[in-house]
Formats: C-alpha cells, structure tokens, sequence
C-alpha cells in the first residue's frame, strides 16, 4: 500500500470569513498549493481575490452574511457554476474583534445573540448549503474553526467561549451523520492569532494577553495564521481521508486534549 499524498490540486474549496486575518491566509495559501478557492465574506473579498489570481490560482469572491441561509446557499451555488464542484468548507468567519469581552453578567443580551447567530448558527447555515453539493462530487472535507477559547475556558468573554464551545459539539455531531457520505467533519483549535480580530478584541490589554497566552505555551511564542495552514491543507486533502470528528488543537502545547 502506497502512503497518501497531500495533494490539493484538484480540490475546489470555500473558505468563509475570507477578506481578512486567517480567512484571507488560507485563501492565499491553498491557492498556491493548486486548489481553486471560493473567498466568501460579508465584506469585500476583492483583495484576497487579488492573491488568488497573483498565484495562478483559480478563484472567485462571493458576498455572505452567514447569519442567512439564503446568502449560504447563493455562495454555494457560485461556487458550482463557477468550477462545477465542491469539495471542502473552511468555515471561518466569526464574531470576535467586534466583541467586547467582560464578566459574564456584564455581557449584553444583544452581544451574546449576535456570537451565537454568527459563529454558531452561520456554520449550520452554511453546512446545510455545502453538503449536497458535496454529496453530489462523492464526498468532501468541512473544517470548523473553534478556539482555545473553548477548549481551555477563556474567562471574561463567556459569549465567545461558549459560542465556539458549541462548535466542536456541532462538528462532532455534523462528523457522525455525514461519514456515510464520504464527507468529513474536523475542527481546528487555535490560540490567539496575531490578526486584526485579536488585537480589536484585547485592545490595550493585547500585549498582557499574548503574555500569559505564550507563557501557557509548551512551545512559547505566540501563533500567527500560517502556523494553521498545514493542518487545514491536511484535511482538505484525500492523505485525512479516515480522519473525522475531530478537534485539532493549534496551540503550542497550551491544551493536551
């Protein structure tokens, strides 16, 4: 028997939350690896787009608002006229920099229904649009960003914690119901990513908070978004074909699982 090869060429992959940040990463990235990427964001998208194409890569950019079922089932249908197919989902786009953290009965009623409508809510939506047309290509690869925040317990933003928390029930869940289509269902946990979502989320208290983050660390410096993109080429590719249900922890040794 042969090794699996990590090899993407032929993948067809959306990436959501992808104007900036990790997105914006992992639109560059598996570009030039040789997928053809669908950058998917309820804001402008035509600067990743611009990687894309200076790659040599295959891309379109398509507008969505995860919170709306409509607006996911567009972004999938762009997707099939544009390349014929879809293999792979990154669901990325999150509720973070705009969140204001605090103790846990200070949290706005409206803060905690805006996380859970985007960060929870706006992954279902966008599966529920994914998967037939991943049935219909012979199976394919969802990967669901949560966060250390869930696995670890970050205090004093319990909205966030808890919103990503329910993201690895959900692609546990989603993992059991759709092995016997072919389609995979991981998630990938990273610590705080040096992006704009992280320094607008701390603020002042950013350099303490990468601090105590780092020195949690087995490995101490602190994570920035091409440190995922290994993982999130692995598991598009056919080489994680037997790999499904799970969480991968992407933070230098903070959490063991």
């Amino acid at each position: 028997m042969t090794a699996a090869v990590i090899d993407i060429r032929s993948k067809v992959v959306i990436i959501t939350g992808a104007a900036r940040g990790i997105g914006q990463q992992f639109a560059r990235s598996l570009a030039a690896a040789g997928a053809s990427v669908v950058a998917a964001d309820i804001n402008d998208c035509s600067t990743t787009l611009d990687f894309i194409t200076a790659e040599g890569a295959s891309g379109i950019d398509v507008r969505l608002d995860v919170r709306e079922v409509d607006s996911a089932l567009d972004m999938v249908a762009a997707a099939s006229r544009g390349f014929g197919r879809v293999d792979a989902l990154i669901n990325n786009a999150a509720l973070y920099g705009a969140l204001r953290g605090d103790r846990f009965d200070a949290i706005t009623e409206a803060d905690w229904d805006a996380a859970m409508a985007v960060n929870v809510k706006g992954i279902w939506n966008c599966c529920k649009a994914a998967v037939p047309a991943m049935r219909n290509a012979g199976g394919g690869s969802i990967i669901n960003l949560t966060s250390l925040a869930a696995t670890y317990g970050m205090p004093f933003a319990l909205h966030y914690t808890t919103s990503k928390a329910a993201v690895i029930g959900l692609t546990r869940g989603l993992a059991r119901e759709l092995g016997r289509d072919r389609i995979r269902v991981n998630a990938l946990a990273p610590s705080a990513v040096l992006t704009d979502g992280t320094r607008e989320f701390f603020g002042d208290r950013l350099d303490r908070a990468l601090d105590v983050i780092k020195n949690g660390q087995s490995i101490q410096r602190n994570l920035t978004a091409p440190d995922l993109v290994g993982a999130a080429i692995w598991l598009v590719s056919d080489a994680s074909c037997f790999v499904t249900g799970q969480t991968i922890a992407i933070d230098g040794g903070t959490v063991m699982l």
